[in-house]
């Protein structure tokens, strides 16, 4: 059952349909959804909502690329409370199609080794941001969630706890050190194995598919405007279980 965060505001909690994975849905929006509605409060105390571009950081947290001239950013300064939208949009009735709607707070990344690692998977997910990433008033901050709620669509509709959807990077320091290498490796060496990757076992359509991630629990995958993500059956820890692990997914891709 989906737990609620001590001290939050209680959620009417509904049986997921069986069947349906809302954890894997929610994880699954954290890592494919672009760009998202940051809510944040003015000083005035009222909500203030504004779109942003979104990346995800190896546990899945949002990363956020926001100017200092931004309101966003001024209010974030003084109140680290926010809310971030990641809906997916479809045909038909907009309201038909999964979001995951995140609490949480928001805080700017000072660490020199996270700040790069946060650059390095922004920018591989909006390859455009680089024109203006290293301009002296844009930084990159960390959404950090408290709880979320999914919207699933019709009776699918479920509140959880970080720990829930979060991806667990405990242990695997070597695989995140080796992320920048293999995704130079698989998207310059082997196109054509990232391309089956999303057509064959994610169900995209054919395009030019390169990674744009790696984790633990799977790999991020961007073609154009459209993201993909690819989870793993077995978590991975570092370059030799990566390496394996893709070496599997590409025999299941050619053999499907």
């Amino acid at each position: 059952m989906p737990q609620q965060t001590p001290g939050t505001p209680q959620e009417p909690q509904f049986p997921l349909p069986e069947g349906y994975d809302g954890i894997a849905e929610a994880k699954r929006l954290l890592r494919v959804i672009r760009a998202g509605s940051l809510a944040t409060l003015a000083p005035d105390g009222f909500p203030f909502a504004s779109l942003v571009n979104v990346a995800s950081d190896a546990d899945g947290a949002p990363l956020l690329l926001l100017s200092g001239l931004s309101g966003h950013t001024r209010h974030l300064a003084a109140d680290a409370r926010a809310s971030l939208l990641l809906a997916e949009a479809g045909k038909g009735d907009p309201l038909a199609h999964p979001r995951l709607t995140l609490v949480g707070r928001a805080a700017r990344i000072e660490d020199e080794g996270e700040r790069d690692r946060a650059r390095s998977r922004f920018l591989a997910r909006h390859p455009k941001s680089g024109l203006y990433a290293d301009f002296g008033d844009f930084a990159f901050w960390r959404f950090a969630p408290l709880r979320a709620h999914l919207n699933g669509g019709f009776a699918r509709a479920a509140t959880f706890d970080p720990a829930q959807i979060l991806t667990d990077v405990s242990g695997a320091g070597a695989l995140m050190g080796a992320e920048a290498a293999a995704l130079q490796h698989m998207n310059g060496d082997h196109p054509e194995t990232v391309r089956l990757y999303a057509v064959r076992l994610c169900g995209e359509p054919d395009a030019k598919w390169r990674l744009t991630g790696v984790d633990p629990e799977g790999i991020d995958l961007a073609a154009g405007d459209r993201a993909a993500r690819l989870p793993f059956k077995e978590r991975v820890g570092d370059a030799e279980g990566l390496h394996r692990t893709l070496q599997a997914l590409a025999h299941a891709a050619r053999a499907k």
